[in-house]
């Protein structure tokens, strides 16, 4: 009876506990218990938060030949309350120059602003100036992209995000199939990079190309140059480890320079200038046979609209390089970061990406993109039926990246116009290369 009496006892407490239980659940959460014998808390969420319909601009300083105006239209369809303003220009000096002096001014920078890579430690120097995508949720991306890339744009420590990636640009031998042929060249992109796979042979082509034609076999100076110096292994201009100025012993680039001038003194580059009317113009009426490039400029490619059919790509001599490539960052001045960095995220994602280099050749720097059947199977009739993709895949593979410093952009703008000088000119390339060197070291002096 005792025993029968205890029991009765226990039974008794642990209803009363259960009772209070339940009577303790009005706080708007449930108490569940954990399989360990514990508790854990299951918020309610039957409370969704409403989207916001606050009505938002977004400035957005964009460069080059890009789809991004196009891709804001369809974000503004799924988000009505978001606008985009756009400024858009190919002058990347002016570009960087006028967010830098915005930056100094404390006013007038955008929201959004294309960042190129080789002005990026002009700017990761001077983190205060924009938000750290890590804060916006950035982690969760990083393992989507290249990881050389992505390091581009992170802080030394690794603890700040500058931007994210947008695309890279390997670069490769753009060719006219008409031209080729009328040369007594191999139309086909295997028969024609192996042609010139050396660059001493790419110069034999070149000098043949232009007797035969009457016309350059290379559009222009800058891009002859850039073909050869990308090539350097490691570092350019300036030396990584304490950015001291290298270029007048980088034996790389002293190649570049001497190679240019010998397709000038021999008549087989070009003289139109960059991004220039006459330079687009030339490229429509078939006025040269290669252009040197990467494979975002296939987007001015596709300008000429009548070349369509006449265009294959090869690869560059003796390996390859990366020209370029963005980050698209975020300016402390912007008032609305979250709704900044939740456009860029979603217009540099997998799916964006991809349309991205469809219509603007933009290559990927998200490499599961690469094996995506419309990226691998598709074949471009601009491009003769190529699949082009390929092509900028190979030049991929051979990419060994390398590092720019702070004054890439000017140091290299000194040397293009010590060539353009020997071109237009006639000056002596020995003068022209000991005046350039002396002026680069001035500027790094003065820095």
């Amino acid at each position: 009876m005792k025993r029968f009496k205890s029991w009765s006892l226990l039974l008794m407490s642990i209803i009363m506990v259960f009772s209070l239980a339940a009577c303790g659940g009005g706080n708007g959460s449930k108490t569940a218990e954990s399989p360990g014998g514990g508790s854990t808390e299951e918020k309610d969420n039957t409370k969704e938060e409403a989207p916001s319909t606050e009505k938002i601009e977004l400035s957005f300083w964009s460069l080059g030949t890009t789809n991004y105006e196009d891709l804001a239209k369809e974000y503004t369809k799924e988000h009505p309350n978001i606008t985009f303003k756009f400024q858009n220009t190919s002058d990347q000096t002016a570009h960087h120059n006028n967010l830098t002096t915005a930056l100094s001014a404390g006013s007038g920078a955008p929201d959004i602003f294309q960042l190129e890579i080789a002005f990026m430690e002009r700017f990761i120097n001077n983190q205060d100036k924009f938000y750290n995508l890590y804060d916006l949720g950035a982690k969760d991306v990083e393992g989507n992209y290249l990881e050389w890339k992505w390091k581009q744009a992170t802080s030394v420590d690794g603890s700040f995000q500058l931007g994210l990636p947008t695309d890279i640009g390997p670069t490769v031998v753009y060719y006219r199939t008409d031209l080729a042929e009328q040369a007594g060249l191999p139309t086909d992109p295997d028969g024609f990079s192996a042609a010139i796979d050396s660059w001493d042979k790419f110069a034999s082509v070149a000098k043949e190309f232009t007797g035969k034609t009457g016309k350059p076999f290379a559009d222009l100076t800058d891009l002859v140059y850039n073909g050869v110096r990308d090539q350097s292994p490691d570092q350019i201009y300036f030396n990584k480890e304490d950015g001291s100025f290298i270029g007048d012993t980088n034996p790389q680039v002293r190649k570049a320079y001497d190679f240019t001038v010998k397709g000038i003194q021999e008549g087989w580059i070009g003289n139109w200038i960059l991004w220039s009317p006459e330079w687009q113009k030339a490229i429509n009426d078939g006025d040269f046979g290669v252009m040197l490039g990467p494979a975002w400029i296939a987007g001015t490619i596709r300008n000429a609209k009548d070349t369509a059919g006449k265009w294959q790509i090869a690869q560059l001599p003796e390996g390859a390089g990366n020209w370029g490539g963005s980050f698209l960052t975020l300016p402390k001045e912007g008032k609305h970061s979250k709704e900044a960095y939740e456009f860029i995220s979603w217009v540099l994602n997998q799916e964006n990406q991809l349309k991205s280099f469809k219509d603007s050749g933009l290559f990927p720097s998200i490499p599961a993109v690469y094996s995506e059947p419309s990226f691998t199977e598709e074949k471009d009739e601009f491009f003769s039926g190529q699949v082009i993709s390929e092509a900028y895949a190979k030049s991929a593979e051979r990419i060994k990246p390398v590092y720019y410093g702070p004054l890439h952009d000017q140091t290299d703008t000194i040397i293009k116009n010590a060539l353009k000088n020997v071109l237009e000119k006639k000056a002596d390339p020995q003068k022209e290369w000991e005046s350039a060197m002396k002026q680069i070291k001035t500027l790094v002096d003065r820095s």
